[in-house]
């Protein structure tokens, strides 16, 4: 072999060798930082800001369930850096995904804030995020649980209520059928489905002003209203309610109250709350409407003096179709929906709507609403019926004289 060829075959086989080596260190380095990842409980870089970020409960734990990062929703569950995972379906959902790998996603109940009373469904995604490391993100789905449950109780109650004036309707035109031959029977079936008439067009009046208030455009009108023309309405309307009922319609309380809004259901809201007073207060009685402004809040407040709400049917009163007494509501041709269409309206205006009440003694019921200043045109409205009223006066004036009257 010549020298050259000796040479090249040194500067090949020390090549060879090179690469081995430098193959040998970049697998040995390779090795040690897959050992160093799989054993370290190191953050990935912006994981706290994301956790940050989030609405939702979320935290980021080890394989043996350890907090090692939060969300601050995730203290309403009790989730704190350094403890342990204490619900055990959150544990085995990490394991599961720790197993398997990828993401996993579950839904159960679990409680808040340690508190045994108050389980929330939530629906848990855990993904993996490194070796030891898994994303939990806990999101509370009770209150749409609870739209979901609402929404169906309301289609089925819906349903069991059109069914009985519909039922009795089909069964009154039976009956005057049967009674054609007999004038004085069908003129009481005819007064009994004219009533049922009237019972379902109330009924399927209120469930679209229910579905209107729900609804995202809910308020049509918004525009500065005066409470005074509010009251003066919703009393008007019931006037020959209370007549025939024997209750006595009382005003009182601050005037020249404005808020925002829109009258037509301001004007509705009242109504029901005056009529539910007449029919649950006794002949003789008396029905108060009265206004309280304060700083920056508007009451409407009525009050009766009829049998009073039991304590059990209180927190359910605004519930749709729910009747504290069904007898006699259903007797008085009540629908239910009355008080529900208060509590939305109220809230739609920004307000709320509270409940005194005591059997035996009477309920009150209270609007309260954000209240705004009067508008430039109301000063101006009011000297100009103050003026009408002084050009009728002097016009009334000669012919009182001509009569004999005092001027």
């Amino acid at each position: 072999m010549t020298l050259p060829q000796l040479a090249l075959s040194s500067l090949a086989i020390g090549l060879v060798i090179g690469v081995g080596v430098s193959l040998l260190v970049a697998w040995a380095y390779r090795a040690r930082a897959r050992a160093e990842e799989e054993t370290s409980l190191a953050l990935p870089p912006g994981i706290t800001d994301v956790l940050g970020s989030m609405d939702d409960a979320a935290c980021v734990v080890d394989s043996s369930g350890m907090v090692l990062a939060v969300s601050h929703a995730a203290t309403r569950f009790g989730i704190e850096v350094g403890s342990t995972l204490d619900n055990t379906e959150l544990r085995q959902l990490v394991r599961a995904v720790k197993t398997s790998g990828g993401s996993h996603t579950e839904s159960f109940r679990i409680t808040r804030g340690g508190l045994s009373l108050d389980p929330r469904l939530v629906s848990a995604r855990a993904s993996v995020i490194a070796a030891r490391l898994v994303l939990l993100i806990i999101r509370d789905v009770t209150e749409q649980e609870r739209l979901d449950q609402m929404r169906r109780d309301f289609v089925a109650n819906t349903s069991h209520e059109l069914k009985t004036p519909v039922g009795a309707v089909s069964l009154l035109a039976e009956a005057i059928e049967s009674a054609a031959e007999d004038p004085a029977q069908v003129r009481i079936f005819a007064a009994r489905i004219s009533a049922e008439a009237g019972r379902l067009g109330q009924l399927t009046g209120r469930i679209m002003s229910l579905s209107r208030l729900q609804a995202e455009g809910g308020l049509t009108e918004v525009g500065p209203i005066a409470i005074d023309e509010v009251i003066a309405s919703s009393i008007e309307a019931h006037v020959v309610q209370a007549d025939s009922a024997g209750v006595e319609l009382a005003r009182g309380g601050d005037r020249g109250v404005w808020v925002r809004g829109d009258a037509q259901i301001l004007i509705e809201a009242v109504g029901n709350l005056i009529a539910n007073a007449i029919v649950y207060s006794p002949r003789g009685s008396r029905v108060g409407v009265g206004v309280k402004a304060d700083a920056g809040v508007v009451e409407i407040a009525v009050s009766d003096q009829g049998i009073g709400i039991a304590e059990g049917d209180r927190e359910r009163i605004f519930e749709r179709f729910y009747r504290a007494d069904e007898a006699r509501s259903r007797r008085t041709g009540g629908t239910g929906l009355g008080l529900s269409i208060v509590k939305h309206a109220t809230q739609r205006h920004g307000g709320e709507v509270r409940l005194w009440s005591r059997p035996g003694r009477g309920s009150t019921f209270t609007i309260r609403l954000p209240r705004i200043d009067a508008p430039a045109h109301a000063d101006e409205g009011k000297k100009s019926k103050k003026k009408r009223a002084r050009k009728a006066a002097k016009a009334a004036a000669p012919a009182r004289i001509r009569n004999g009257e005092k001027a």
